[in-house]
């Protein structure tokens, strides 16, 4: 029985970073778009689009970055070091041609706008767990204070 409920609270855990992890990578993916779009003039995010949006873009992410860099060792390897960039255009592209809510015009702003996003949601998935443990601290010592 004992294995059984360890078992069951391994997979509890594994479940609970999983969703830890896709949320954290969803609001970086949203932060990453909203700076894009904030910085740039000619792109655009429909407000009753946006979650659709920054669903599309990050399922896209996970999904292409790991093909796009498996495909780049076998056959480029120098393209290794910029994977993330190309999933990045990739992605956006992609998410610009399914949904109706991502509007990006002029080659120049797509070169920006893939920059700015990668650079942006980065930045985002490599703070936010931090920013997330320093919050639930915070918490777990005002109930520790309160109790």
């Amino acid at each position: 029985m004992s294995v059984a409920f360890a078992g069951a609270a391994a997979y509890a855990q594994q479940m609970i970073r999983f969703v830890v992890r896709a949320a954290i990578f969803l609001v970086s993916a949203a932060i990453g778009l909203l700076v894009a779009m904030w910085t740039l003039d000619k792109m655009s995010i429909d407000a009753g689009s946006f979650l659709l949006v920054v669903v599309v873009f990050a399922v896209l992410q996970s999904v292409l970055a790991p093909f796009l860099a498996k495909t780049a060792a076998r056959n480029a390897p120098a393209l290794l070091g910029g994977i993330g960039l190309v999933t990045t255009f990739v992605s956006l592209l992609i998410t610009a041609l399914v949904t109706d809510g991502l509007s990006i015009d002029g080659a120049s702003t797509w070169l920006l706008a893939s920059l700015i996003v990668w650079l942006v949601t980065m930045v985002a998935t490599l703070l936010l767990p931090f920013v997330l443990v320093k919050a639930g601290i915070e918490s777990a010592r005002e109930r520790r204070d309160a109790g």
